[in-house]
């Protein structure tokens, strides 16, 4: 069961006078974007009610309203995943709040394991599609019609037009980018040899542990959506390596730069 959104929208709208004309979710390390924000409010995630708290490192969790590239945003910094405990109705709790408060487009960003051999640590990637290998669905069970269809349609869940957007910006800005297939799986374990190659095979070019509820439940509610990879591992066959959390943070830190510079001429055009 999905929790009250009630209580959080009226929380919320009590500390922000701000309309959000999109939503922006900053993955594993990621959360520098708000550096570029004209913020107005910072709110943690433990004051607003029935919102999840994030327990991960590299993930402040923070709401955070504000304007980028005179934009009205709202930003999720730091979000919530499936291997915390969660259900997945509470990791896409704040997706339904999002478009309550105002946003119709959700834009969303995530640390990742590249198998494609093209890749190297660092690069970006555009996500034009995904396999949802999660156990659990968000929209799994009753629907509610005032939300979306019952089989809502996910063959253009990642919007073609931002997706050209962002590669003409990325071209502007002489950022190399990439296009490619994210794979969404539960975690918290970092993937084997095997299991890379068995991604690949099925035509995954990144693998990471998010993304794919948000967007389900975004595109169910009616949202345009755009993703894009930090890629900070590989899992390419003969290259794969120890990987930690810590060293996944460090390259997301290090690919930062690129991926807030594109975000902020992308929300100008977008909007």
């Amino acid at each position: 069961m999905w929790p009250s959104f009630d209580e959080a929208v009226a929380f919320i709208q009590s500390k922000t006078q701000i309309r959000p004309a999109a939503g922006i979710i900053l993955g594993s390390g990621l959360g520098g974007l708000v550096h570029e924000l004209d913020v107005e409010v910072s709110i943690p995630y433990a004051d607003i009610p029935n919102f999840p708290v994030s327990t991960v490192q590299g993930h402040k969790g923070k709401l955070i309203f504000g304007y980028l590239s005179k934009v009205p945003v709202v930003v999720m910094q730091g979000r919530f995943h499936y291997y915390e405990g969660y259900t997945m109705q509470q990791v896409c709790f704040p997706i339904r709040v999002m478009k309550l408060l105002g946003a119709d487009k959700l834009l969303v960003s995530n640390a990742a394991g590249g198998m494609n051999p093209n890749f190297q640590v660092g690069d970006l990637m555009l996500i034009r599609d995904h396999i949802n290998l999660f156990p659990e669905n968000p929209l799994r069970g009753p629907n509610d019609s005032s939300w979306g269809p019952r089989f809502p349609d996910m063959s253009h869940a990642y919007n073609k037009q931002f997706i050209e957007y962002a590669e003409n910006i990325a071209q502007s800005l002489s950022i190399p980018i990439h296009k490619g297939v994210y794979a969404g799986v539960p975690g918290p374990c970092f993937e084997t040899p095997a299991e890379y190659r068995y991604l690949r095979i099925i035509g995954a070019d990144a693998v990471g542990m998010s993304t794919v509820p948000e967007i389900i439940t975004a595109v169910h509610a009616g949202m345009q959506c755009f993703g894009i990879s930090v890629i900070t591992d590989l899992g390419i066959e003969g290259q794969v390596h120890r990987i930690t959390h810590e060293e996944v943070m460090e390259a997301a830190h290090r690919a930062e730069k690129k991926m807030t510079a594109l975000f902020r001429a992308l929300i100008q055009k977008i909007s």
